[in-house]
């Protein structure tokens, strides 16, 4: 159902290089690439993250209460994407730890423009 997400940057091949190393062993990699927006994902037919500048030329803001939300498929797969993301710049917002017993697992940081992401289980 979700085609894409779009999250604003203000540095784009800084984004990249985060999303497409942070996303690389689920396969994912830029692409398409159009100067202000680009697309990570498997293939263009799958869920894709867009980080993007801005249209308006304004400086990017990130939303109070969104997140993006990736699930890379076991516990130890949440803390491995947790460490590696903090290893690429990203901020602690939560460490990995069960939230819900015996059905959610989760972790959260924060990238460098402020964008929220969450890897989580179920299960």
């Amino acid at each position: 159902m979700i085609g894409y997400v779009t999250i604003g940057v203000s540095d784009m091949a800084k984004a990249k290089q985060f999303y497409s190393e942070l996303l690389s062993n689920l396969g994912a990699k830029v692409l398409l690439d159009m100067e202000r927006i680009a697309f990570i994902g498997k293939s263009m037919g799958a869920p894709m993250l867009a980080v993007c500048k801005p249209y308006n030329g304004e400086p990017n803001h990130p939303g109070n209460g969104n997140m993006v939300a990736i699930q890379p498929g076991s516990k130890e797969a949440v803390d491995a994407h947790y460490h590696k993301a903090i290893e690429l710049g990203a901020t602690c917002d939560g460490e990995p730890g069960q939230r819900i017993p015996d059905q959610f697992y989760g972790a959260y940081v924060k990238d460098a423009d402020g964008n929220k992401l969450a890897f989580f289980h179920f299960g």
